[in-house]
């Protein structure tokens, strides 16, 4: 197309764009004066439009003024792109579903020790709540959150969490600190709606032998993170999964309440559609993967 000028053309006019004089656009192109005003007179040429005002300075007419940002935002994504592909250059991207909570709470921290390990692989994130369907979907492997019955795919066991109460120290300062597991009927309780997968107070309490006939409720919540946030301001007891809230025990601005031990009915799977899991990019995802899990059982037990 005749109305598509030359790369080059297109950079002496973003640069002179921005400068006052041909003197200075110059100058940025490292070419000469005349070979700037020689660009930008052919553009006008292609183009059938005057697109400056020629004086003692430079200024674009309304249709370089119409254009000078359409132009700069192409030589910007251009640029962007290139950066981003050279940085993969060499890269196997390697796409991994997994639900929200986990890969905010759990695999994020990880990731930087995944690439100094692994520098070949580029993990891109997708999150979700549904078991995927990986005929419809990008994602190469994915972290589930279940039973383990998955017969249609290769999967292997990663790690099963604990169940425990939590507190912030500033909700122990103003109810004080329970001695007994029965005690906690008597703190606002955080609950979460969702299905089996989901913590319940009722099955925590059974465990350690206290039988209950109702809950002293604060809050219900449809999401994980938004209970811990609840627990970390001081709004009620959380009954939390170990690698939900590493760091928040960690930093001791949650508390672990009761050592009591409840492994959680549903445990972490990887999964793939079977025949890619011998594929040496995702053999070094997933080696990777159940060594962290190893190391995070350890820390719960």
């Amino acid at each position: 197309m005749r109305d598509l000028p030359p790369t080059a053309t297109l950079r002496a006019f973003e640069v002179a764009t921005r400068h006052a004089t041909f003197t200075s656009a110059a100058a940025e192109l490292h070419i000469t004066q005349s070979a700037v005003s020689h660009q930008l007179k052919n553009l006008e040429e292609i183009w059938g439009l005057q697109l400056f005002q020629r004086g003692k300075s430079l200024s674009l007419t309304p249709a370089g003024a119409a254009l000078a940002p359409i132009v700069r935002e192409f030589f910007s994504h251009l640029e962007a792109t290139l950066a981003d592909l050279r940085e993969q250059k060499g890269k196997v991207r390697l796409n991994v579903s997994t639900t929200y909570s986990f890969a905010l709470k759990w695999l994020l921290p990880r990731l930087p020790s995944l690439s100094q390990q692994h520098p070949e692989i580029l993990i891109a994130l997708e999150t979700t709540d549904k078991a995927i369907n990986f005929s419809g979907s990008e994602s190469d492997v994915a972290i589930r959150f279940g039973a383990g019955n998955y017969p249609a795919l290769f999967s292997e066991f990663m790690f099963r969490e604990q169940i425990f109460p939590v507190a912030s120290p500033e909700l122990l300062k103003r109810f004080g600190t329970p001695q007994e597991p029965a005690e906690l009927l008597r703190y606002p309780l955080l609950t979460r709606d969702g299905a089996d997968l989901v913590p319940k107070w009722e099955s925590w309490f059974q465990q350690v032998g206290v039988g209950i006939s109702s809950l002293k409720e604060s809050v219900r919540f449809a999401d994980t993170n938004m209970t811990i946030e609840a627990a970390l301001l001081g709004q009620g007891l959380a009954l939390a999964r170990s690698g939900h809230v590493e760091a928040e025990i960690s930093s001791g601005s949650l508390l672990r309440l009761f050592d009591v031990p409840f492994p959680s009915p549903v445990a972490y799977y990887f999964v793939c559609p079977k025949g890619i899991e011998s594929q040496p990019h995702i053999i070094s995802f997933r080696d990777w993967l159940l060594k962290e899990c190893g190391k995070a059982q350890q820390a719960y037990q």
